[in-house]
């Protein structure tokens, strides 16, 4: 499929430092034996993906002081291209991953993000093209109206503007009656949304149906262990098992899945190998210590097969 350009939105990104220590001991000193600082975000978990899968993308976002020009350069070394808007006060924020035994997550706040800088993002996406495609992920700042998503979907309805979001409970749900192209609830996600308890992936399509028949036109829903599941708009209903494989890393295993599936839904505009695409970024992701290369993922996905 034909897509002009895929643009990302990171409303809140981080400097991932990330630490590896042989056994985490509450109050105590604690010694690294591994350590790497990374730019982190969904959306720029998205766009890195995207870029290893050969995908131009470009990412938008909000920085500020030292921390977000370390962000900036380490994404564009990477690969990366951002057009990131840089805000007068406040730093962007260092959320600490703590890899041991189990995974620990220290997430920052961030920097507030004024009236000004919201009119420059709107603007930049006010600039978006028919053909293209936007993916806004992740949780919103305080300092942003909670509506934003939404505000922006309703700014772009008149548009060919395919849009993906991948967000929780109410953010997700208040863009639904503006058709995204594609939403990606976990599991957990999808049990608050409708206060279910989900076991199985049956269920899972059952209440993603839900989501369909609110507006979204593709919804994908991802369970951990327990596999994936597509209802796209053609009327299919794809699952899939979990691939086989040693999870080291789930940081960024969802957004993995979204990058992918847009990846192979651009590639031949069929939602089977889109579906099968998503499945073996996120999976991949998770067997490796970092995002997954474009070899790791190519492995993964002629390793198992879906399901109607």
């Amino acid at each position: 499929m034909v897509i002009i350009m895929i643009y990302t939105v990171t409303c809140n990104p981080a400097l991932d430092y990330v630490i590896g220590v042989k056994s985490l001991e509450t109050g105590a000193t604690n010694r690294a034996v591994s350590e790497q600082l990374l730019p982190g975000g969904k959306g720029l978990n998205v766009s890195t993906i995207l870029q290893h899968l050969g995908v131009d993308n470009i990412a938008l976002g909000f920085i500020a002081g030292f921390t977000g020009e370390e962000i900036r350069r380490t994404f564009e070394a990477m690969g990366g291209r951002s057009d990131f808007i840089e805000l007068k006060e406040g730093f962007s924020r260092i959320n600490v991953k703590i890899k041991s035994d189990l995974e620990t997550e220290i997430n920052a706040a961030g920097p507030v993000i004024d009236s000004r800088a919201l009119g420059q993002l709107m603007e930049k996406l006010n600039l978006l093209q028919d053909g293209d495609m936007l993916v806004l992920a992740g949780s919103i700042p305080a300092s942003l109206p909670d509506t934003l998503y939404r505000d922006i979907m309703k700014m772009l309805s008149h548009r060919n503007i395919k849009i993906v979001v991948d967000a929780a409970k109410e953010l997700l749900v208040n863009v639904l009656p503006h058709r995204p192209f594609l939403v990606k609830p976990n599991s957990h996600e999808l049990e608050e949304i409708f206060d279910v308890k989900l076991r199985t992936r049956e269920e899972a399509a059952l209440y993603g149906r839900k989501l369909q028949e609110m507006g979204a036109v593709n919804v994908l829903v991802s369970m951990a262990g327990e596999g994936a599941v597509l209802l796209a708009e053609s009327g299919e209903v794809l699952m899939s098992r979990v691939p086989r494989g040693k999870v080291r890393n789930s940081v960024g295993a969802g957004d993995s899945m979204v990058a992918g599936f847009l990846a192979g839904w651009c590639e031949r505009g069929d939602y089977a190998h889109a579906f099968k695409m998503g499945i073996s970024a996120g999976s991949a992701s998770a067997f490796s210590d970092l995002l997954a290369t474009k070899e790791e993922i190519c492995r993964v996905y002629d390793s198992f097969e879906i399901s109607q």
